[in-house]
Formats: structure tokens, sequence, C-alpha cells
């Protein structure tokens, strides 16, 4: 058990030290299916902004900037590695027991905030896609 708790650790170290898909969109608030969205935790001083890049429903881009502790910011490097390539549908699906199975019980239920906030943050970056699409769907542009 001492081992998978290692290597466990070492997993959410190296994606905080080494986070994937770090940086931004530049044009994310101007390309149709694009969308950069702010997330945080306030009691923690967590804070992320992912952006995603969206083409026929499919996330195809995913970048995110962001400060706080080691399981917020490498949870979302994480969370940027399993959505690229899944469906908005997919995401929208996902809970919190995505995390759980990912981080593990233990970390997950002592840090529900920190672990979650990347998935969180693009679940609403969604909500802002799909509030746009109808926006734009209703000529209210």
């Amino acid at each position: 058990m001492a081992q998978d708790k290692q290597e466990l650790m070492d997993y959410i170290l190296d994606h905080y030290e080494d986070p994937r898909n770090s940086g931004t969109i530049t044009d994310a608030d101007k390309v149709q299916n694009s969308v950069c969205q702010n997330g945080g935790n306030p009691g923690c001083g967590d804070i992320v902004t992912i952006c995603l890049k969206v083409e026929d429903g499919i996330i195809k881009d995913f970048k995110f900037e962001g400060e706080g502790c080691i399981v917020s910011q490498a949870g979302t490097s994480i969370i940027s590695e399993l959505v690229i390539g899944k469906s908005l549908d997919e995401v929208s699906k996902m809970g919190p027991e995505t995390m759980t199975e990912i981080l593990g019980e233990e970390l997950t239920l002592s840090r529900p905030k920190c672990s979650t906030l990347g998935l969180s943050t693009v679940k609403l970056a969604i909500t802002e896609l799909n509030r746009q699409e109808l926006k734009r769907a209703n000529n209210l542009d």
C-alpha cells in the first residue's frame, strides 16, 4: 500500500511541477466555440483560469493558468489531459468521483474543493459555451 501511495504522490507532484497544457488560448474570447473561465477556492487561495477550444462538441484544446496548492494545480493539470478529445456532454457528466478515482479517496475527501477545482471550472466553461451558443441561436449577440 505504501508504494501505491508513494506512486500517487509522485504523480501529483509531477503534474504540479510540470503542469500539462499550461498557458492560455490568446484569442479564446474572440473565436466562436472558445471560452476562458475563471474559478477559485477563496478559502484556500487557489485560482485557475481555464481556456477551451471546442470543435463539433469536442474539446480540442485546453489551457490553464493558476496558482495555489499542489492539489488544485495538479488536479487541473490532470483534468486537462483527461478532457481533451472528450465531448462536452461527457465532461458535463463527470462528477467528483472522477477525481476520487484519480487522486484517491483520502485526498479528495480531505481536500474536496482543491481536488475538484479544475473539473468544476471546466464545467463552468462548458456552461458559458452553451450560453453563448444559445445567445447566437437567438441572435442576441
